[in-house]
């Protein structure tokens, strides 16, 4: 009989198992549900469309007769059921589909506002295409506009609202920015990217409650009292994985999803992948999130291993992201040993790893110039993680090192020394080490 595989979910990690599903069962009745009408497309480039650095078009990875020649069964609807026993998913329509193994990559959605006022008109989140485009309709030159949250999504709201001419408040309500992942020269730098467009930053600053007229905003009361005008709320406090599905079937769940390093839950049959998972890492023996795309990709496609027959283990990579923050080419990799609450999320931010934050390292090493700045994090013998900002020439190299865990000891201590050639050393380094790792084996 031809295998039914179930996608529940279009983004990355569903297209990702979906394609990988093709290739090893050619016969196989795919089917992908969705309950977002624009399909595939890349959440990351959802800034630069708002920034109007790209057109909408671009934003689709696929074109559709890519996605046609993959031969799915593609459904637009929203799956509201799950009965592992009966292998039965249930649609908000009333159908009900039957399935031999079932992925759900149902993703993450932004956590709603946290203060009264939340539902008013003109408070929006970047969670979607459709929200990029409303906020895109609703921009305007010299519209006052107000942003509140932390992490990368945040900072994407900030500048794109500032790219589209509105007149910017960014409230953080902690000393600086994403302080659990960056130090505080580096909450600096971009703070003064952020000034110097012309976006005002407000320290120490929670929102009491939205007020409105007629049902729309029109300003934001802080905890202080103080008032600021705006007819645009944008709210990015963090994400929660859409968990409504798995719980309805009685699926373990803590933050996401729990699954196994195969990617399967606690029910036979259904696996989990992408945002929504909350995968379990047999080196560290604990259970993380990601908001990664590259991470998600590889759920999928790891998730499609499985489904077809052939259990494999995702193996975690090392946890990295490449980003623009506040224009400065920026790339996180590893773990920063970053501890503490960042007080302007309530979860993870998208473009975050919680894996970056599971190990404190013994040494933190820094260079910094006028806009370009690594940091180091060094254990006895190996680099654990690393920043790189501005110039990116050492971003591969440290990626190269720490996915390795190569072993840096003849530069350590060079490493260590005050006023130290950081970067030169490292890339020196690399360039021995690439030559010797290519001769082996």
């Amino acid at each position: 009989m031809t295998a039914r595989y179930v996608i529940v979910g279009a983004g990355v990690a569903g297209i990702a198992a979906a394609e990988r599903l093709r290739a090893l069962a050619p016969a196989a009745s795919i089917m992908v549900i969705t309950d977002d009408p624009a399909g595939f497309y890349s959440r990351p480039g959802l800034a630069y469309f708002l920034s109007d650095l790209i057109p909408e078009d671009q934003l689709f990875p696929r074109s559709p007769a890519e996605l046609r020649a993959l031969g799915l069964t593609w459904i637009t609807e929203r799956a509201v059921g799950l009965d592992p026993h009966a292998h039965h998913l249930t649609l908000a329509d009333g159908r009900t589909l039957t399935y031999d193994k079932l992925l759900l990559a149902t993703g993450a959605t932004a956590a709603p506002p946290d203060f009264p006022g939340g539902d008013l008109d003109g408070v929006v989140t970047l969670d979607s295409l459709e929200d990029a485009r409303q906020i895109v309709r609703r921009a305007r030159r010299g519209t006052p506009a107000v942003v509140v949250g932390g992490g990368i999504t945040a900072l994407e709201l900030a500048e794109g609202l500032h790219a589209r001419g509105c007149h910017v408040h960014y409230l953080l309500r902690g000393d600086r920015y994403w302080a659990n992942v960056l130090d505080a020269e580096e909450s600096q730098l971009v703070e003064g990217h952020l000034r110097a467009l012309g976006i005002h930053i407000h320290h120490h600053t929670r929102i009491l409650q939205a007020l409105g007229e007629r049902g729309r905003v029109a300003s934001v009361e802080t905890a202080t009292g103080e008032r600021i005008a705006c007819q645009l709320l944008a709210v990015a406090i963090g994400t929660r994985p859409r968990l409504e599905l798995a719980r309805s079937g009685g699926l373990a769940t803590e933050r996401g999803i729990l699954a196994d390093e195969y990617l399967e839950t606690s029910a036979a049959d259904v696996l989990a992948a992408g945002d929504v998972a909350q995968v379990y890492d047999e080196a560290t023996g604990r259970a993380t999130l990601d908001t990664l795309w590259a991470t998600a990709r590889a759920h999928g496609a790891a998730a499609a291993m499985t489904m077809t027959g052939t259990p494999t283990a995702y193996r975690r990579s090392v946890a990295q992201n490449v980003t623009l923050l506040a224009g400065i080419p920026t790339t996180i990799i590893g773990a920063m040993g970053g501890s503490g609450d960042d007080t302007d999320l309530v979860a993870i931010a998208r473009g975050d790893s919680e894996r970056w934050r599971t190990a404190l390292p013994d040494w933190v090493v820094v260079e910094q110039h006028t806009v370009n700045r690594v940091r180091l994090m060094l254990n006895e013998r190996a680099l654990v993680g690393a920043i790189v900002m501005g110039d990116q020439r050492l971003a591969y190299p440290l990626q190269r090192l720490i996915a390795a865990r190569a072993d840096i000891t003849p530069i350590h201590a060079a490493l260590l020394a005050d006023g130290a050639p950081v970067v030169q050393l490292v890339a020196d380094y690399f360039s021995a080490w690439e030559r010797t790792y290519a001769k082996q084996p």
